[in-house]
């Protein structure tokens, strides 16, 4: 029998007519069989998200702190979704719980956990499936990580009795008997595991947006949408900042080979975009995105003869290390090493790693080049396509944009390029308008 798992964001399921779209959805197709939902989000930009809400609770109360207001604003909401639905639902019975326990020194993560749990029960009210409490098969280990083997295991055989199920998002439990939380957006993660653990054919994420855009809208006027990409792809322009999904929920499906469709739920008939596992190159169209991020800064190492000395990046590497400092990029030539690390992990350590790497390499020069962007250019169709490189730094030059740092993997889908903070709206601009 084939299966379908959909997940609702918070924007989905942000109020009553919003559930109503969602059970139009799900039961337009009986292989719909198991809904992950998130908490409820804002209805405008002036509204609360519920998460954020019930976090302001548990904090209200570390600090002494009456947080009967802020709780008045939770129960109003999922009240006025009750009723705009019409169920028989005694919600009070469930707020008037959750309020206690928050009150009685909850944890963060049990608050946090709250208001996927309410929409869970409120979900599985309205569709007529059996509710399904996260906390008995999303199991983590007494290290607060994830336990993949017990959490399959306890999926399967909790949803195998069932033909339906609403199965909230974000949340677990320990050995103690713990509420554990993912980070945020973490709801995402618990559909992966549900639709890996029950070999589905499908994983919807249903969100606000009809899935992936080759470029932000909010640098590029109306960018492309793209209609299929690869897991690999997808990473690549994740980690570059292009994240409709929670960068972990890819890998229980991608490791079951199983094919997610980023929908939205307020336009269920568009396409999306589905990512899948393999896909032949499109040689047509190489090119299946650009992202990028600003505010690195580019420490430069020169030393002669840099290839022959054992161990002179690892000693680099130690002195971040040592310092609690990552790293994004280390491109490299015979007698160059570049360390790109962003602005958000320096902390202002960046004088103590140059005196450190002094001491320890001592190396003919070292220079720091502040105010980096980077951006990527990814597509799985590029390594055998000539000419690709050629169009991106024409693209740059054209615009009249100095190349600071160019790096391709070995992968061949992604060139890295670095430039100033100040040129990168125009960068991802150019290179946009030169492959569409």
């Amino acid at each position: 029998m084939s299966i379908i798992v959909s997940k609702f964001g918070g924007s989905s399921l942000a109020d009553g007519n919003q559930f109503r779209k969602v059970k139009d959805i799900l039961l337009s197709d009986n292989r719909r069989k198991f809904v992950i939902p998130s908490a409820p989000g804002k209805r405008n930009s002036k509204d609360f998200k519920i998460t954020d809400l019930l976090y302001l609770c548990q904090a209200h109360i570390e600090s002494s702190i009456p947080l009967d207001d802020v709780f008045n604003l939770i129960s109003n909401r999922y009240k006025a979704i009750v009723y705009e639905l019409d169920l028989s639902l005694d919600i009070d019975i469930y707020l008037n719980e959750i309020k206690k326990d928050i009150e009685n020194g909850a944890s963060k993560e049990y608050a946090a956990s709250r208001g996927e749990y309410l929409n869970g029960i409120i979900l599985a009210n309205y569709l007529d499936f059996k509710f399904i409490d996260a906390k008995d098969v999303i199991i983590f280990n007494k290290y607060g990580s994830l336990d993949n083997e017990a959490t399959y295991k306890a999926l399967k055989n909790t949803l195998s009795n069932y033909e339906k199920a609403v199965i909230p998002g974000f949340y677990g439990c320990d050995p103690l008997g713990n509420i554990v939380t993912f980070s945020r957006g973490g709801s995402d993660i618990t559909g992966a595991l549900v639709a890996a653990s029950m070999n589905a054919d499908l994983y919807e994420n249903w969100t606000d947006v009809s899935g992936f855009l080759m470029a932000d809208p909010k640098i590029v006027e109306n960018p492309m949408q793209i209609k299929k990409i690869t897991y690999r792809e997808l990473r690549e322009l994740s980690y570059m900042g292009a994240s409709v999904l929670h960068e972990d929920s890819v890998f229980p499906v991608r490791n079951a080979g199983i094919p997610i469709n980023i929908k939205n739920t307020n336009l269920p008939s568009d396409p999306g975009t589905l990512i899948v596992k393999d896909m032949e190159p499109d040689y047509n169209n190489p090119i299946k995105g650009i992202a990028g991020k600003k505010d690195f800064t580019v420490i430069s190492i020169e030393k002669a003869m840099m290839n022959s000395e054992l161990g002179f990046c690892r000693k680099v590497l130690s002195i971040l290390e040592q310092n609690c400092v990552s790293f994004e990029n280390m491109p490299s030539g015979i007698d160059t090493v570049c360390v790109v690390i962003s602005d958000s992990q320096l902390n202002n350590k960046i004088d103590i790693l140059v005196d450190e790497i002094k001491r320890a390499c001592n190396p003919d020069s070292i220079v720091v080049h502040p105010n980096m962007a980077l951006i990527a250019t990814v597509g799985n169709g590029m390594s055998s396509n000539k000419g690709i490189a050629t169009k991106i730094f024409s693209s740059l030059s054209d615009s009249n944009i100095n190349i600071r740092m160019i790096d391709q993997g070995s992968s061949e889908i992604n060139i890295l390029i670095g430039i100033e903070n100040d040129d990168f709206e125009k960068g991802i601009n150019s290179i946009y308008k030169a492959f569409i």
